[in-house]
């Protein structure tokens, strides 16, 4: 993909030379829906990085100052529908970061590559991705109950988590925008 540049922050794809930043926060994800990237090496990191290179679904977000990876965003299309996701460094959260870089994937989405919707899933208890999705203009169209498993109890039995699926439909994007109500 081409690069895409904020003020802050340039969307781009992964290199091998992102892995130590990549390991820095998915040695020990935050949100239980990554559990499955834990990276247990360097090694590893480093596999993961050129393999997510080789994809315009996995977008690296990079401070535009030093070049530091700090997350991560998804976009995978199904037709004109994109489902879309993020994850981040914990050690840069609070700085708008997400919220910058999710808007200016979803102006990319809808502009260049013609998306008519896109959707996230968020677990209940990820409040911060909830907060993100509304200030995007999402809506929450549903929550799922016991919907996906990425962990088990002691017992080895799968713990279910209740799902939220948030979405936005390009007329509603545009309208936001015409309206002044863009995300800062």
């Amino acid at each position: 993909m081409d690069a895409i540049e904020t003020n802050r922050l340039v969307l781009r794809n992964f290199r091998a030379g992102n892995a130590a930043d990549l390991f820095a926060y998915l040695h020990a994800p935050r949100a239980s829906c990554f559990l499955s990237m834990k990276l247990d090496d360097m090694a590893a990191a480093e596999a993961d990085a050129i393999a997510r290179g080789q994809s315009d679904e996995h977008i690296a977000v990079c401070l535009k100052a030093t070049g530091r990876l700090v997350g991560d965003l998804f976009a995978m299309p199904e037709d004109d529908t994109f489902s879309v996701g993020w994850n981040f460094n914990g050690d840069y959260a609070g700085q708008g970061f997400a919220s910058e870089a999710a808007r200016a994937l979803f102006d990319h989405l809808f502009t260049v590559r013609d998306a008519r919707r896109l959707y996230a899933y968020v677990e209940d208890h990820n409040v911060a991705s909830q907060r993100l999705c509304e200030r995007l203009g999402m809506r929450q169209e549903g929550l799922f109950k016991e919907f996906v498993s990425f962990t088990t109890d002691r017992n080895g039995d799968p713990v279910y988590e209740n799902t939220m699926q948030f979405a936005i439909l390009r007329r509603e994007w545009q309208e936001q925008h015409l309206a002044g109500n863009s995300i800062r």
